[in-house]
């Protein structure tokens, strides 16, 4: 037989492809001819699979060989097709009966000893393999415990080349998943140990009900950056599908925990202000790799000293806020990878960020002007709270910290408020009062009474506010009524929404 074929999986952003492993061996001059879109680490294959198949002790075919990867339109990349070729050559030379590989998924990278490593993004790759109703994979056995959790999926593992040429050849098993070990949730940063701000506690706390982006001002050592850390401790933990979303984002990046769990933890991603574009929304050669925004998916992207970050950053943040996604184009192909994420900016009130007043800041009212000026007018109209925090008292300072709430109790509230709003738009695709469109809050059954919005009304007529501004703050409305167990928003969540929206509080 000189005609073998393997399934493998292609990644295409965080969409995965089967791919069809053809290879075709014929008479004439020994070469290894391969087709289907690769990248440069597919051409490289050639030399891995040759190294691996001798050492591993198989004999190599001396024919022209003819590898193609359907479908042939598909960029292919990365060096999970590695294991697929190998076994398919074997399998077109006669070396290996490939029945017990019938609709079998087999990915892995091969080194040039014939061990099988492991590869990123497998937990897509078996989701996507699930998905075309195929129910048995082989990866890596690193890989192992990230691929298991793909429900309905009988998930075997390979360390080696030779292992997988016993198992076809003689039906010797190959690695079995290990017992899931339930996750015990590392301890994070406490609501608690926050003094005083009575204020930014609640900022936080309508943030998390409605999956609202944030905006924390003050002086140094307010405690911007210490409400920030914990704004994932109030989160609810991450249903199946979300989990399912974030750790396959992880996985592709490479950043996945050893043991390979589900993540049902919020990701909190705080890059440095030296950020580059690509490595806050996406980038790289090829095929674009996930940024911190998508990291950050269905948790927290956390950018401290906010006006220190480029410009070109800041303002390659504005899509993916509006529409919950990044689009990369590449020469290539194009990418889509998800970003509903929660953005927090912290920023001090000037460089010298001294305290306010003639005695302490050097700074003019022009150079405050300027500084916070880097953070645009558009950016900042995507920010739906907005709050500028006071400096600490020594009183606030001093007393124990056990009088403050912690994040338990905090989170408490947020998960019931969530689930009030995950009920009210039910069948509209919405999770959080973040994501409802703006129009359906504005027509019945859910548009607010004119005696409600009536100074919200009179600040956009006036034009200090925008209409992407209205949506937002009647979105925190609805939020601020959730925290506080009521069904609709009154006139005063509508003003206490303004208050956060535009800084006006107390």
């Amino acid at each position: 037989m000189s005609y073998a074929k393997v399934l493998c999986v292609g990644l295409v952003g965080v969409a995965g492809h089967v791919v069809e492993v053809e290879v075709d061996l014929a008479p004439g001059l020994p070469a290894v001819v391969i087709s289907g879109l690769p990248d440069t680490a597919l051409h490289e294959a050639r030399d891995r699979v040759r190294a691996a198949v001798v050492n591993s002790g198989q004999r190599w075919p001396n024919r022209r060989i003819t590898l193609n990867l359907l479908p042939a339109t598909m960029p292919k990349f990365g060096s999970a097709f590695d294991l697929a070729i190998a076994v398919a050559l074997l399998g077109g030379s006669g070396e290996l009966p490939l029945l017990a590989l019938d609709r079998v998924v087999v990915l892995g990278e091969l080194g040039l000893d014939g061990t099988v490593r492991p590869v990123r993004g497998v937990l897509p790759m078996v989701a996507a393999a699930a998905q075309a109703g195929l129910e048995r994979v082989i990866v890596p056995a690193d890989n192992v415990a990230e691929a298991a959790v793909v429900p309905g999926v009988r998930v075997r593992a390979v360390d080696t080349l030779h292992r997988l040429v016993e198992f076809v050849r003689d039906g010797t098993p190959l690695i079995e998943p290990p017992a899931p070990t339930p996750s015990a949730g590392p301890d994070g940063p406490d609501l608690a140990d926050v003094a005083g701000q009575a204020l930014g506690r609640r900022a936080l706390e309508v943030a998390a009900a409605g999956g609202h982006h944030l905006a924390l001002f003050g002086p140094p050592g307010a405690g911007k950056t210490m409400l920030a850390e914990r704004l994932p401790s109030i989160l609810p933990e991450l249903d199946d599908e979300a989990a399912l979303e974030v750790t396959a984002l992880h996985s592709i990046a490479g950043l996945l925990p050893a043991g390979g769990r589900l993540l049902r933890r919020p990701p909190f991603q705080a890059p440095h202000h030296t950020a580059t574009v690509a490595s806050l929304v996406g980038g790289g050669s090829g095929l674009a790799r996930p940024g911190a925004v998508s990291l950050a998916h269905r948790g927290v992207l956390f950018l401290d000293e906010a006006p220190e970050f480029g410009r070109g950053p800041l303002e390659a943040l504005r899509q993916p806020l509006e529409h919950g996604r990044v689009q990369l184009a590449r020469s290539r192909g194009g990418t889509e990878y998800p970003a509903r994420t929660q953005l927090v900016l912290a920023a001090n009130p000037c460089p010298c960020a001294k305290p306010a007043g003639d005695t302490y800041c050097e700074c003019s009212p022009l150079a405050r002007r300027r500084y916070l000026g880097r953070l645009s007018g558009p950016l900042l109209d995507r920010i739906d709270v907005q709050v500028t925090l006071p400096p600490l008292r020594a009183a606030e300072l001093m007393e124990a910290t056990m009088t403050e709430e912690p994040s338990a109790a905090v989170a408490a509230r947020v998960a019931a408020a969530r689930q009030a709003a995950a009920e009210r738009w039910a069948g509209t695709g919405c999770r959080v009062n973040a994501e409802v469109p703006g129009p359906r809050l504005r027509r019945p059954p859910w548009r607010l009474p004119d005696r409600d919005t009536r100074e919200l009304r009179g600040r956009l007529d006036s034009g200090s506010l925008s209409a992407r501004g209205f949506d937002r703050i009647i979105r925190m409305a609805w939020s601020v009524a959730d925290l506080d167990g009521r069904g609709r928003p009154h006139s005063d969540d509508v003003r206490e929404a303004i208050q956060l929206r535009t800084g006006d509080a107390a």
